[in-house]
């Protein structure tokens, strides 16, 4: 179990240094910098494992400290609170996969991506509430034939695990809104770029 619980927030800690480099690419904005100004929204995040009810936070540390229009804070937000779910994502996987071995069922290569694939497709869409992510599981455990009770095995260590994969998921969705806002500001230079060289021309 404690395998199952380092190897969860390994890889959510992977995705987090994943969501660090877009920040400095896509923002120039260092990585601490980009954690200390959204350090609210991971906290809010941490303590209610709810992406629904970090989101007016989320818009305004977007909109004040990280200088986001509020179009593009209105529109990524609310949108990545329902479907950008990659920490739940990465934990359906990584408990199904462990289900999987505990109960002795082997997977193949192309059942693992699978999985893999379904899960990612589960996650899309689920109510950003806390536990949500649970009942999503079994649906899923139920179809690679592994006994629902095996949940129960999970449940313990859940609540932990959902804090720290929903302090992910709202991580994510501020790091879409600078890449949003990188490739609108790129849109309009090339539009400005685009009318100067009509006006020359003609």
């Amino acid at each position: 179990m404690s395998m199952y619980v380092f190897t969860v927030i390994s890889g959510l800690l992977l995705l987090l240094c994943f969501y660090l480099v877009i920040v400095y690419f896509a923002a120039k904005i260092k990585p601490l910098d980009f954690l200390f100004k959204i350090r609210e929204v991971q906290l809010m995040a941490f303590s209610t494992s709810s992406s629904a009810a970090v989101m007016p936070l989320s818009m305004k540390t977007a909109e004040d400290k990280l200088n986001i229009p509020t179009p593009i804070s209105k529109f990524v937000i609310p949108l990545g609170a329902t479907i950008n779910m990659d920490g739940t994502a990465l934990y359906q996987v990584c408990a199904a996969i462990f289900l999987t071995q505990l109960f002795g069922i082997e997977l193949s290569l192309i059942e693992l991506i699978v999985l893999a694939m379904t899960t990612v497709g589960a996650s899309i869409g689920a109510p950003s509430t806390p536990g949500v992510g649970i009942v999503i599981l079994a649906t899923i455990l139920q179809g690679i034939g592994v006994p629902v009770e095996g949940i129960a095995l999970i449940l313990g260590v859940d609540r932990i695990l959902d804090m720290c994969r929903t302090t992910i998921n709202v991580t994510g969705d501020l790091t879409a809104c600078l890449v949003m806002r990188k490739l609108t500001s790129f849109s309009k230079k090339s539009k400005i770029i685009l009318l100067n060289d009509i006006k020359a021309s003609s």
